[in-house]
Order: C-alpha cells, then structure tokens, then sequence
C-alpha cells in the first residue's frame, strides 16, 4: 500500500480474504496519512520509509522488495496484490502470481513494466489503454470498492466535527503537492489561484481546504481538520469538491457530490472522461479559470445535490462489486480468469 487510497481500495477484499479464512500481510509506505488509516482500521502492518525527492522515488523499490522478501521466508506467499510496479516485480522475484491495479493511463513505464510483470493487470472498464493479454477490464471504480452504499454508511455528526449546522453549505478544496512519481510534469492550481478560488467560494459557502502541502497564511484557518479516517463522511455532505487530484474528485463523484478537477492531463484520465461524458457527475479543466467559473455557476444552481444524488444513482445501477472481483480472482486463480477472457474475446 503506497497511498491512503490504497489502504481504502483494499480494505473490503482484506476483510473478506480474513473472514474466508486467508491470511493476508500489508507492507504499508509511510506516506501521508497511509498509515494512520491503517492504525484506525487495526490492520497491523510492516513500514516503509518513503524518499523525500520525487525524482528519486523509484528507488524506494529496492526497500520494497527486500520487505517483501523477508516477509515471504516467514510467510507462505500465495498472491502479491497492489498498485505499483515494485508489488509486480515482488511477485516474479518471489515466483507467485500477482494482481495489479490501475487506473492511471499516464504512467507509461510502470504499466509497460506491470505487462512484463503481472499475473492479473485490473483495470476499470474505461481505461484507455490495452495493456495485452494480462489486463481484466471490471465495470467499475476502485473508489466503488469502499464508497459501495452497501458498505459506506454517512454519518451526520460530521457536521459537529466540522463546526457548523447541516442547514449551511460547505465545499471542500483539496490541493495536491505534485510530488509523487506520476505527478511530474503536471500542474494544478498555483498559489494565485487557490486564493482566486477561495475568495469566489466563500461567498456561495463555507470553504474547507485539504491540502497535501503547505497553504498560504491567509488560507490556513480555513484548513480541514477531521482525522483522515473521517474523510468520505465530510466528502458525502460537501456541496461540491474542487480539486487538482484524482482520486477526491471520483469518491466525490460516487458519493453523488459535484466534483469539478483542474489538472494539466486531465484528459488522459477514462475515468475522469467516463465520470463526465457519460454520467455528468463532473467537470474537467485544464485551466484554473475556467474551473472557477463552473464552480460559481454551479453553487447558483438549486437543489444541487438533489439533482447529483440522480445521477449518482444512474452510476451505481451500471456498476459492479469491485470488492467480489477482486477476491474470486485471487481464490479461483488461475480458472478465475476463463470467464473474463471468454467476455474480452467477444
């Protein structure tokens, strides 16, 4: 697990793998608030310090799988599951299949290393890219794994935590720091921006910032301040999300919160593509102005949410269980597999 997004994607499949009598060992990158999610859940797990320089990140994967290593001569390995190309390469060091996950079309080299790697590449259904043989496209979202309303309940008494009442709007900004790997060479709002943006929104509600950086003094009384765990709750009841950052903008989305995402590449993304063209749940930009304007135009808008909870439903009805997926394949593998390639060949 590299991100929090990781640790939220595998939580459901952990349970499930535990409950059908598996047992399952987390290697957890000590990022953000990845392991203070895992602590909240009571998932025990091994640490791995991160590199602080984005440019000489992927050399954390030689701690990766000298973790894994150790943890596999104590340990009878049956599957390697995760995000990342280090999970894959761990895989065939260790000579046990593996399941991979993407959705992120942009990053070239880690999927063409993944095609070369991986037993089992996941991908969603609106994915770009073919990434041969190896790849299973699942109707779905890896946000749908933990946001699922079978499995997410919201809970109103985040109102408390945030300090207002339910009658008055609220919006969340989530500011992305750009130092991850895939993060090179894309770009969000600016500092002026993010000020720009601010200012427009507090005059339609009251604004919430997460950053993953540091903010601007003018900005940091308005910082979100919730434990992490608590996230989706302040997500679900938000007018709208407004972010430089993927992953936010989707759990917005199928939680049936206006999301609206300013980034660089944006359009290299099928899911956000997928989230706009054919469900309307969100708006993509490119430009920081122009994703301002929206936002405006939106929070003008009456009964919002009532409109966006219709849509949400719409999604929910086309999508399947990412988390039974997840775990048939691993514990029918390799006749798990027949039935997906049977589906791809028609």
């Amino acid at each position: 697990m590299n991100t929090a997004a990781d640790v939220y994607t595998w939580t459901y499949p952990i349970q499930t793998l535990l409950k059908d009598g598996h047992e399952v060992r987390i290697l957890a990158r000590d990022y953000g608030c990845t392991l203070d999610i895992l602590r909240a859940k009571g998932f025990p797990y091994t640490p791995l310090k991160p590199i602080s320089s984005k440019y000489f990140r992927t050399l954390e994967i030689f701690t990766h799988l000298w973790e894994g290593y150790k943890i596999s001569r104590e340990f009878d390995t049956s599957f390697v599951v995760g995000f990342g190309v280090d999970a894959a390469l761990l895989s065939t060091i260790l000579n046990k299949p593996s399941l991979i996950f993407t959705d992120c079309e942009p990053m070239r080299l880690q999927n063409w290393l993944n095609k070369m790697w991986a037993s089992i590449i996941i991908t969603p259904g609106c994915f770009l890219k073919n990434l041969g043989k190896k790849q299973i496209r699942f109707k779905s979202f890896k946000e749908l794994a933990y946001l699922n309303p079978n499995r997410f309940v919201p809970d109103p008494s985040i109102y408390d935590e945030l300090g207002i009442n339910p009658q008055e709007k609220y919006v969340i900004l989530r500011f992305n720091v750009f130092d991850a790997v895939h993060d090179i060479g894309r770009k969000g709002f600016s500092a002026q921006d993010k000020l720009l943006l601010f200012r427009e929104i507090l005059k339609y509600a009251h604004v919430f910032i997460s950053p993953e950086g540091p903010l601007p003094l003018e900005l940091e009384e308005h910082r979100l301040k919730i434990n992490p765990s608590r996230m989706h709750h302040a997500i679900n009841y938000a007018q709208m999300v407004i972010s430089d950052t993927g992953t936010m903008t989707t759990e917005a989305a199928v939680l049936g919160t206006p999301g609206i995402i300013c980034l660089s590449n944006v359009a290299q993304f099928g899911n956000f593509i997928e989230l706009e063209r054919t469900y309307n749940l969100i708006f993509t930009f490119s430009e920081p102005l122009e994703a301002i304007q929206k936002a405006v135009e939106l929070l003008k808008q009456p009964d919002l949410k009532g409109k966006w909870a219709e849509k949400r439903e719409r999604l929910l009805a086309d999508k399947m269980d990412f988390t039974q997926t997840i775990v048939d394949l691993m514990e029918r593998y390799p006749d798990s597999l027949t039935p997906y390639r049977e589906i791809a060949a028609t």
